[in-house]
């Protein structure tokens, strides 16, 4: 119990860090990313607003992944958010690894929101 109270409280510290130096704005938004131990979460963000401007995840309706690996999952997961910032016209974003380690899932949403067309 004790090494999972560590992990979470540098994992805090570090995404802490992270956002006294990225914000989103209307033009760039943040996109944040969120992976519990199934599934990935993300979004893209007007922090000067306070809302979401696009979201996607692993668990929407309709995404197949069955037989899929979840690095897989994930860069699916990437490009289906640069298609929904395409159609309210975001091409550049802010990346917000979220205290994750730029690596497996997080990297790979990276590359499929890249391949799908977001600048970051």
């Amino acid at each position: 119990m004790e090494a999972l109270k560590k992990k979470s409280f540098r994992r805090n510290r570090i995404k802490l860090g992270i956002r006294k130096k990225i914000s989103g704005t209307p033009e760039t938004p943040r996109l944040t990313v969120f992976r519990s131990n199934s599934e990935i979460y993300a979004q893209l963000i007007d922090d000067i607003k306070g809302s979401t401007i696009a979201s996607a995840s692993s668990i929407q309706k309709g995404f197949a992944k069955k037989g899929k690996t979840k690095i897989e999952v994930a860069k699916l997961v990437g490009k289906h958010l640069a298609e929904e910032a395409s159609k309210v016209n975001v091409t550049k974003v802010v990346f917000d690894r979220n205290g994750y380690l730029y690596h497996g899932r997080v990297k790979s949403l990276a590359e499929g929101a890249r391949e799908g067309g977001l600048i970051f």
